[in-house]
């Protein structure tokens, strides 16, 4: 581990040392955290309060989608902070039309309205109310509101009590029973089960195209166009979670792309990589006709159906715009699928007993493990000791599940970067 030797005294060790027992004492402990005090972040490297360098491929779980600190970004929030930080979705805020502008014109590229939150959790309960009012406004043949949807085994779609009743997993649940109903958990990539999962109260069906907290786990191109074949049969809609895996993390700049290019959902949710490390999230709705008379589905959700007092504001708009130009002005999603293929080349070049398999695209990528070749116990799984030791190693990441590791590093990280992570990951691997 490299040190940094102009860190301020506080983050060398004397605010942990004054303050070690007071430090989370009156913080809720709802993550385990890993022993690393972070001070300070540049590029694909973070710091620690004890000098430690580390080559950061958690990105904050996919979310310092430019790195750490990009000066673009750090000068809009500097700049619009001096002008204007928040004020209330009462009034107008053109930072909020430009940011839905790039949004639908240079990354969606479907004619659709956007509303702004702050969190993956918050959009995709924007999205789960507007597939029941859209099951209001399209009822079933006897005249009953259709409410239901349809997500996937090992999904995960946020914390909030909406987006924790979508999440397929149990472990999600335990303890907050009873879910708010209107949920239906099927096999990810099973055509039969899904099949026979949509009824006369299904109202959509929501995927995110690669489950990243689930264990990094594809939707193959054949299913995805299959849940669109049966939303135009039975009248659904086609709702797809990318708050981990959109804005060019797939090596393309929405993760359908990555395989249906020619897809056209209905509604879309992101936030992570949209503000680059700045609270923001957002949802998209198509302005497709929903019936005869022309009533675009953006129209359902209208004024008062939905807000949020800090969403869009000013700051986090100026922010995202910032991150959505470096994007595309620097094509990271270029840089992604290039990186995937470089690192998927290496890996397999080793052949590795630890390693058996890759999934993923671009640079949201897991490892999958041989069990039997990492130590492992009840409290610490595979994955989690390996992040443990690439940790003391000087590379940060993170697991999806307990058998894969996951890899989320900056959309601009680095062949240099890259080739020192993978000669990590080697070493390590070889050392048990």
């Amino acid at each position: 581990m490299k040190e940094y030797d102009q860190l301020p005294l506080f983050a060398l060790g004397f605010y942990d040392f004054k303050h070690r027992n007071t430090l989370m004492s009156h913080v809720l402990a709802t993550y385990a955290n890993f022993p690393i005090t972070a001070v300070k972040g540049e590029g694909a490297r973070l710091w620690d309060s004890k000098g430690h360098c580390y080559l950061d491929f958690c990105a904050g779980i996919a979310t310092c989608s430019i790195g750490h600190c990009h000066p673009a970004l750090t000068k809009a929030i500097a700049e619009q902070s001096s002008t204007l930080m928040h004020c209330s979705n009462l009034f107008q805020i053109p930072l909020q039309q430009e940011l839905a502008t790039v949004i639908v014109d240079d990354f969606t590229k479907i004619p659709g309205k956007v509303f702004f939150s702050n969190s993956g959790a918050e959009a995709n309960d924007g999205m789960i109310k507007t597939a029941r009012r859209f099951g209001h406004a399209r009822p079933n043949s006897s005249g009953k509101p259709r409410y239901e949807v349809i997500t996937f085994n090992n999904s995960f779609h946020g914390r909030t009590l909406g987006s924790m009743a979508a999440t397929a997993q149990s472990k999600i649940h335990q303890g907050f029973d009873p879910m708010l109903p209107g949920f239906r958990y099927v096999p990810l990539n099973d055509i039969e089960a899904l099949t026979a999962a949509v009824s006369d109260i299904t109202a959509g069906i929501m995927l995110e195209p690669i489950q990243g907290e689930g264990g990094v786990n594809e939707v193959t191109p054949e299913f995805l166009n299959f849940v669109d074949k049966l939303c135009k049969e039975h009248d659904l809609l086609l709702m797809l979670d990318e708050v981990q895996c959109g804005l060019g993390r797939t090596g393309t700049l929405m993760g359908w792309q990555a395989f249906c290019p020619d897809l056209k959902p209905d509604t879309i949710s992101w936030a992570k990589s949209l503000g680059g490390g700045f609270p923001i999230g957002a949802f998209w709705t198509s302005d497709r006709a929903i019936d005869d008379s022309g009533t675009p589905l953006s129209s359902l959700m209208n004024a008062g159906s939905h807000g949020s007092t800090y969403g869009g504001n000013p700051l986090a708009c100026a922010a995202a715009l910032a991150v959505l130009h470096e994007i595309q002005s620097s094509d990271l999603s270029a840089n992604a699928a290039h990186q995937e293929q470089r690192i998927r080349k290496e890996v397999q070049s080793w052949n590795h007993p630890a390693i058996v398999d890759i999934r993923g695209k671009g640079l949201l990528l897991g490892f999958a493990l041989n069990p039997g070749a990492i130590p492992s116990d009840q409290d610490t799984p595979p994955a989690l000791h390996l992040c443990k030791s690439l940790m003391k190693n000087g590379l940060l990441t993170v697991p999806a599940g307990t058998e894969t590791l996951r890899w989320l590093p900056p959309l601009n990280v680095s062949d240099n970067e890259i080739d020192e992570a993978l000669n990590i990951l080697k070493n390590t691997l070889d050392s048990f």
